[in-house]
C-alpha cells in the first residue's frame, strides 16, 4: 500500500505514518544520538556539561570534545561515563568514549526580537482604550505588548 493511500477499514493509524515522517531526520542524526546531545547537562552533571560537549555517536564511539585539561579527568571517569549514558538510553550503546581535545562549543544566543511597530502599538493601546483606568488595564496593556515582542 502507497504511503498517501487510505486504509481500507478508514483512517490511517498514525503509526503506520511515523516511520514516512521521520526517516529523513533519522538519517541524519540517529536518536540516541539526539538523546545524548539533548540530555547531556542531565546524563554528566552541570560542572562536566559547561566544559564537555558531544559531537558525534557513531559505531558504538562516542567522540567527546572538552579542553586538553579535562581530557585526562574524563579518561578516569570514562568507565562511570559511559555506565551513566548507556543507563540513560537503556540500552548499551556506547562502547567506546573518544576525547577531541577542542573547546565545546557554546549554544549560540538568540537574537533579540524586533522592536513592535508603531501600528501593532496603536492597536494594543486602542483595544484597552474602553477600559478604566488602573492596574487591570496596566496589565492588559502590558500583555498584549509583551505578545507583539515575541513575534
Amino acid at each position: 500500500m502507497a504511503t498517501g493511500a487510505r486504509h481500507v477499514y478508514g483512517p490511517r493509524p498514525i503509526g503506520a505514518l511515523v516511520p514516512a515522517l521521520t526517516r529523513a531526520a533519522f538519517r541524519r542524526r540517529a536518536p540516541a544520538t539526539a538523546q545524548v546531545l539533548a540530555d547531556w547537562g542531565l546524563i554528566v552533571g552541570p560542572a562536566l556539561a559547561a566544559v564537555t560537549a558531544p559531537r558525534r555517536l557513531s559505531a558504538g564511539t562516542l567522540t567527546i570534545a572538552c579542553a586538553g585539561p579535562v581530557a585526562l579527568e574524563l579518561q578516569h571517569l570514562s568507565e562511570e561515563l559511559r555506565a551513566r549514558i548507556n543507563t540513560h538510553l537503556g540500552a548499551p550503546t556506547v562502547q567506546r568514549l573518544r576525547f577531541l581535545q577542542d573547546a565545546p562549543r557554546a549554544p549560540a544566543a538568540p537574537a533579540p526580537p524586533p522592536p513592535p511597530d508603531a501600528a501593532g502599538l496603536a492597536h494594543v493601546e486602542a483595544a484597552v482604550a474602553c477600559l478604566p483606568d488602573g492596574p487591570l488595564r496596566l496589565a492588559l496593556a502590558a500583555l498584549g505588548r509583551a505578545t507583539l515582542a515575541r513575534r
